[in-house]
């Protein structure tokens, strides 16, 4: 006689059978490869493109880049990284005003500095805007006005890249005016075909649904309002443009420093591509797409790739020095956020008392060990809502003729 023996499951297997697996169990999940690239592709990214350049170019450049960095070039730097700082802040802060959110200045800068810092510390180069945008958008109370507040100013100074970088191409002699010649007219036509269609299908959406209308006019309302108002359209204007004079400024830096003696007038296209090719957010701390296009640009103008990818090196460190104050910022919030953790988190003491004796009980205060609780020490509030009943307190007195019943029993003669 044979005993039939059970499958006991083990920890953490599930009971679940398929029909086609022979042996009863639930085949194991596989992790797939696909999310994981999706979530780090900009880091993949940059690693690709600068593992190709020093391929092909050899480290000895980037070292030679790192080499050539002194005192001074960290300097101008800091000072041209202040100027661009502060500007970008006011032009947050008058984008913040025009959507109705309270911004001053000078929280601006310190949240712009930290932001920037985040930027250049953490792949990507989006994650210390995102950062800005929720943290400034949870104090004011309203998250998504605060993200729109960062996406339009950072639209802002898109925009004026795009406006300037398109005169500057089209019109300086570089390796690619006649390529943008060409690209710019069917690039402005596909714009505006695409602006078009989106604007029909916004148009039939609002039709079948109101609340999609009274949406994307809102959301209209207050872009015109924060970046082409007549009170906030010149300041951010004005910011846009001397924020990208700073980051040109910095990159005739870098050529200087890298050792190109090109002409200022020769280096402005260079430096656009190298700009429009940082807004493309796969990238590790800044390095990637910007040194694959200046080494390209700077080799096909006949000025040297590597000399090209020398120059987008210095310029990293120099944007990257020029946001070290964020890290001060953060460091301060980090340790001010500390020192009022405790405080914050920190509950009232209670403290029992054992029971007193019978006799007279006085008003709630510290001759009674109640610790005095703020409601009770401002004047505002009445104490003698808060004594006890009269009545409670004749019952507590023990006088020898009592009218009220004690302990919840009936009165009787002998009780009174």
């Amino acid at each position: 006689m044979t005993t039939a023996t059970r499958n006991t499951p083990l920890p953490g297997a599930t009971s679940e059978t398929h029909p086609g697996d022979p042996r009863g169990a639930a085949p194991a999940a596989r992790p797939t490869v696909l999310p994981v690239l999706r979530r780090h592709l900009g880091t993949v990214t940059g690693v690709a493109i600068m593992a190709v350049l020093l391929w092909r170019m050899g480290t000895g450049v980037f070292l030679d880049g790192l080499e050539r960095v002194d005192a001074t070039a960290l300097l101008l730097g800091l000072g041209i990284g202040l100027v661009t700082t502060v500007f970008s802040a006011w032009r947050w802060a008058l984008v913040a005003r025009g959507l109705r959110i309270r911004l001053p200045l000078g929280a601006a800068v310190a949240d712009y500095y930290r932001a920037l810092f985040l930027n250049a510390a953490l792949p990507g180069g989006i994650l210390g805007d995102v950062h800005r945008a929720v943290r400034h958008g949870q104090s004011e109370g309203d998250v998504g006005r605060g993200v729109r507040t960062v996406v339009l100013e950072r639209a802002a100074g898109q925009i004026a890249l795009a406006v300037v970088g398109a005169a500057v191409l089209l019109t300086v002699p570089s390796p690619v005016r006649e390529d943008v010649r060409h690209v710019v007219p069917l690039a402005a036509l596909a714009g505006v075909g695409a602006l078009a269609v989106l604007l029909a299908l916004r148009m039939n959406r609002a039709a079948s649904a109101p609340t999609g209308g009274r949406r994307l006019r809102a959301a209209l309302a207050e872009a015109r309002e924060g970046l082409l108002s007549r009170r906030n359209g010149p300041g951010v204007a004005l910011s846009s443009l001397v924020v990208l004079a700073g980051h040109v400024a910095v990159f005739v830096v870098a050529a200087r420093v890298a050792g190109s003696g090109a002409p200022v007038l020769s280096l402005l296209p260079m430096a656009v591509l190298a700009l429009l090719a940082m807004g493309v957010p796969l990238n590790v701390g800044g390095f990637g797409p910007r040194e694959g296009v200046t080494a390209w640009a700077f080799g096909a103008a006949g000025l040297g790739a590597g000399t090209g990818l020398s120059v987008a090196v210095v310029y990293g460190v120099l944007s990257f020095v020029a946001a070290l104050p964020g890290a001060v910022v953060l460091a301060a919030r980090w340790y001010a956020g500390l020192r009022t953790r405790p405080a914050a988190t920190a509950g009232p003491r209670h403290e029992v008392t054992p029971a007193a004796v019978p006799g007279p009980v006085p008003d709630h205060g510290p001759e009674a060990g109640y610790p005095r609780s703020p409601a009770e020490s401002a004047p505002s509030v009445n104490s003698v809502k808060y004594a006890p009943k009269e009545s409670a307190r004749l019952a507590r007195m023990s006088f020898p003729l009592s009218a009220d019943p004690r302990e919840g029993r009936p009165m009787t003669p002998e009780s009174v």
